[in-house]
Parts: C-alpha cells; structure tokens; sequence
C-alpha cells in the first residue's frame, strides 16, 4: 500500500511539474511580439516617413493588432535619411527595447547602413521598410535582413522606352547624391541608352539641397527633358525653383517625385508636372479590386492621409504585412534564433495590392513596375494614370548577374 502511495505522489509531482512548464510554455508564447518601426520623421523626407508610417499601422490594424494569438507591439522611432541616426534608432530599438522584429527604413544609404548592422545582431530578423538602393541586398547581403519591395533601379524598367516614345532623345539628369537615386538613374538609363537615349549631363546634388539656381543654370538648350529624382522637400524646392526661372522643359520623374506627397504639395509648378512619365511600384489608378480595396482602407483609416496612398505608404505595408503574414505561418513561433520564421519568409509568396512578390535568393523582392503619368481629375487633384504595368521583374533587370552593373555617379554612362 506505501509503494501504492509513494507512485501515486511521484505521478502528481510529475503531472504538477508538467502543467506548470506548459503553462511557462503557453505564457512565453502568448507573450507580445515587439516589432521596431523606423522611419524618417526629420528631415526632407518626413512627409513620406508619416505616410509610411500610416501603411505599416495599417498592416497591424488589418489583424486587429494579434497574430496566432500574440499582441503586436509597434515601437517607433524616428531618423532623418542620414545612415548613422538610423543605424543609431535601431541599434536603440534592438540593443535598449528589445524588439524581436525590426522594420525600417525609409531612405537607401539608411537602408544599406542598417543591413550592415544587421549583421552584429543575428538572433534579429530585419525587415525593410521602403529603402531602394540597388546595394542593400546586391552587393555583401545580410542573411537576416530581407527586403519585400522592389529596388529603385526595378521601378524604372520601362521608362526609358516610354521616354522615347515621347520623343524625349536627349535629357538632363537631375539627381539627390546618394544610393537610392543611383539606383533609379541606373533603372531608367540602362534602357533608355541601349535604346539610343543620350545624357550629356548629370546633376547629382546633396540631400536636403535648398538652392538650385546653379543647376537650373547648368540645363542645356538642347535637351528635351529633365529626368528628375528628388524627393519631399527636395522636389517641391527645385520645382518651385525652376518655375520661378520660368523653365519649361518636360520632366520625368524618379518614383519618389511624383508621389501623392509630392503631387498634393501648394504650388504653382505643381500644375505643370501634370503630363510627367514616370516609373514607380505603384500606380494611383491601378484599376485591380486588391489596389481598390486597399486604397479604400487607407482612407478609412486614416481620413488625414492623402487621396490616394503615396509610395511611402505602400512599400511600408508590404513590409509590415509579409511581417505578419510570416509570424502567422509558424503560429508565432520566433524560438531557435528565429529559424523557422525566416525559413517561412524566404519561400513566402506575399499577396498584394499590386499583385505577388516573391523573394530571390538575396531576400530580395521580384515583383511589379508600373510607368505612369501624372493627370489632373475633376476635383483638381494630380494622380498618376496607369501607361503600362510590368510583372516579375527581378533586381538585375532581368539580365544575367554577371553583366549587370550597380548604380553609381558614373554607371550608365551614355553622353
């Protein structure tokens, strides 16, 4: 009867000691998942780091803030298109509040800053939120920091050709001095020049510039467009500028150009960017239910956004929704360094609003480009017509690895 005893204890001081690691087990996974989310909110950029902000809120808000049972815990922090304040934001965000996901950032020298310190933190995993610099996942990439948008070299496939079409033979580039835009001059002169394009100029001028007469004054008689690739305050700077020098040369814009932040701006000059061609992930009146429904949501959400989502905010939310959509694959499981998540991230097929992205075996995004042009509705507002779209398209512009060749100040080069 004692031996009856004494295995009858064991058994319940067995069945106690298991209830309570189950309970320990079930606690750490109900426990919040905290999510990093960097974006420039300083700066020329702060405009779109706002609506940026708005598309990932989005995300979370789609899933009422929990995935496979876990509370989604949004940190912000904010930086100002400089490398090291962002590399400074997130190292806070990884190393001080201990968020188990980072998403960010905006501008691409910041992106391709943050993937190298990605590399130090490799328990991390790293998301992008909507840097566009060919380098980030081309060249010495991260194997945890994975990128769901296309680059800015892939937005402007496509342009070069409609470029022509318009009779556009020669043009001036005029250009921020940093990797992101690289990248979108490299997308559009790769086709335009094997086409017969030329560019006898280029104008690469510093971030957060807020004098162009020197550039204005640099434009030959003889171009027949201005390719231009600046951003927020950047763009409404050198437009104004321009007008006021009564330039009339048409534009074609980099994709951060003619986004709803910069097509809703106070103007004179905004009017006449109404017939730019450009290229972009995104198009305003893309006529696909998906992009109808997002934008839809968009407005309802946030009826202090623009008319229509701008890049910013698209791009943020593809990130932050393959976030999530990844945390649901493996029921939120981020044990073992977060293996099985990012296993889950790499064969994702992410659905869209502008149709499927899939990633490379950089972490990085094949997906759709759309060139555009800019249009003026009934109400007055300027929005971005749909000219063509362009599926799967892959980082090296679908040539093979060996022949492409990274963005630079000099790389294309077709004078």
């Amino acid at each position: 009867m004692e031996s009856r005893k004494r295995t009858f204890l064991r058994a319940l001081v067995a069945a106690a000691a298991l209830a309570a690691l189950g309970g320990a087990a079930f606690a750490q996974s109900a426990a919040p998942v905290k999510i990093g989310l960097l974006a420039t909110l300083e700066g020329p950029f702060a405009a779109g780091g706002q609506d940026g902000i708005r598309g990932a809120e989005l995300a979370v808000r789609q899933r009422n803030g929990m995935v496979a049972g876990r509370k989604i815990e949004i940190i912000k922090a904010s930086s100002d298109a400089k490398p090291d304040v962002a590399v400074n934001a997130t190292r806070k965000l990884v190393e001080q509040d201990k968020v188990d996901i980072m998403v960010g950032p905006l501008s691409g020298s910041e992106g391709i800053a943050v993937k190298e310190y990605s590399k130090t933190q490799p328990s991390i995993t790293f998301i992008n939120g909507s840097s566009g610099a060919q380098a980030t996942t081309l060249v010495n990439p991260s194997p945890n920091f994975f990128r769901f948008n296309t680059d800015g070299g892939q937005w402007m496939v496509g342009l070069g050709k409609a470029a022509l079409d318009k009779g556009y033979k020669r043009v001036m580039v005029i250009a921020e001095d940093y990797a992101f835009p690289y990248s979108q001059v490299q997308g559009f002169m790769t086709e335009y020049c094997k086409l017969g394009g030329k560019v006898p100029v280029k104008a690469w001028v510093p971030l957060g510039g807020k004098d162009y007469s020197s550039v204005i004054a640099r434009i030959p008689k003889d171009v027949d467009a201005l390719v231009v690739v600046l951003g927020g305050a950047d763009a409404v700077n050198f437009l104004n500028q321009y007008e006021q020098a009564g330039g009339d040369k048409p534009l074609i814009g980099g994709s951060i150009t003619v986004s709803q932040d910069i097509l809703n701006y106070k103007g004179k000059r905004r009017d006449s960017l109404v017939g730019t061609i450009a290229g972009a992930p995104i198009a305003d009146a893309y006529e696909a239910p998906e992009w109808k429904a997002f934008v839809a949501d968009y407005k309802k959400n946030f009826p202090d956004g623009y008319p229509s989502p701008s890049l910013f905010a698209l791009v943020y939310y593809l990130n932050m929704k393959a976030t999530l959509d990844g945390l649901e694959a493996v029921k939120g499981d981020l044990s073992d360094g977060q293996k099985k998540y990012r296993e889950a991230l790499t064969k994702m097929v992410l659905k869209t609003p502008v149709g499927d992205v899939k990633l490379d075996q950089n972490r990085q995004a094949i997906g759709t480009t759309f060139v555009t042009e800019v249009v003026k509705d009934a109400q007055g507002n300027l929005y971005n017509k749909v000219l063509r779209k362009i599926d799967n398209v892959n980082q090296t512009l679908g040539m093979p690895p060996a022949e492409f060749k990274i963005g630079s100040r000099d790389e294309p080069n077709c004078p």
